[in-house]
């Protein structure tokens, strides 16, 4: 296990503890008001400070991490739903115009800013936490698509799928049995990255007040809210510019290790 992958697993673990603990314990309500309390720098009551409603900002960093973490897995659940399927189905058909559609409509997507289109359509659509879901979710299916069908086509030429072939498999089923598996550590390491991307899109959508509306806690709104008071509380962008930074830092060193320890050739180049 490389030194990268203990890190990342120790700074993602970290940031899913404080999510799963915001379900049963915070140490005030995320939603509780306190103006007399204001913009308390940290200290023993208030461990990471107040902001400038006198909520307390660890609760709201715990709930916000539930969010972040909520909206990325799902988007990557329907990239991976959608985008796998049409991966493996444009290799099985490589050259033939299935597969140029399929190639091409990621071209598509691909051609315009992913943020901008994903603004536009929460902007549509109304803003919520949902529609970031969908919005970041549907520019997740071409990246899935495109590494599936890219690690799929080797194997698709091997003798073993040929003699899957012979034994009188279809198309769909030697995809699912026998190409999926060979692909599984690709795509375990691009929803890694995937991931950390979906976190850092939920955090641009709200900060433009386009993700999880109040009174739902979110980083990206956190800094928001913080960026006209930087001078007389700097705490109340530092901490969830932390809470962004070490969440996908974390990811993307997990995602490195993961890649090191799950592809073959790294591992013989190691030894």
């Amino acid at each position: 296990m490389s030194r990268n992958m203990i890190i990342g697993g120790m700074l993602t673990a970290l940031v899913v503890l404080a999510a799963l603990l915001s379900f049963v314990w915070t140490p005030f309500a995320h939603t509780a008001m306190d103006i007399p309390q204001k913009l308390q720098t940290p200290n023993a009551t208030h461990w990471l400070g107040t902001d400038h409603f006198g909520r307390d900002i660890l609760s709201m960093i715990m709930v916000g991490a539930r969010t972040s973490i909520a909206v990325a897995f799902v988007a990557v659940g329907i990239g991976m739903l959608i985008g796998v399927p049409l991966g493996l189905w444009a290799a099985a058909r490589n050259g033939s115009w299935i597969d140029e559609l399929i190639m091409r409509g990621n071209d598509l997507v691909f051609a315009f800013p992913s943020l901008v289109i994903a603004i536009l359509i929460t902007a549509v659509f109304g803003a919520s936490a949902i529609n970031a879901i969908i919005a970041i979710g549907i520019f997740n299916i071409p990246v899935f698509a495109r590494v599936t069908r890219g690690g799929a086509l080797p194997i698709l030429a091997r003798e073993f799928i040929m003699a899957a072939r012979v034994s009188g498999k279809g198309d769909a089923r030697i995809a699912f049995e026998h190409v999926l598996g060979n692909v599984a550590n690709l795509l375990i390491v691009q929803a890694t990255i995937q991931f950390s991307l979906g976190i850092l899109a939920e955090a641009a959508l709200s900060y433009v007040g386009l993700g999880a509306q109040p009174p739902t806690p979110s980083w990206g709104r956190m800094l928001a809210d913080a960026q006209t008071l930087v001078s007389i509380a700097p705490h109340m962008a530092l901490i969830p510019g932390c809470a962004i930074i070490v969440t996908v830092l974390g990811l993307n060193l997990l995602g490195d290790g993961l890649r090191d320890m799950l592809d073959p050739k790294l591992r013989v180049s190691r030894i």
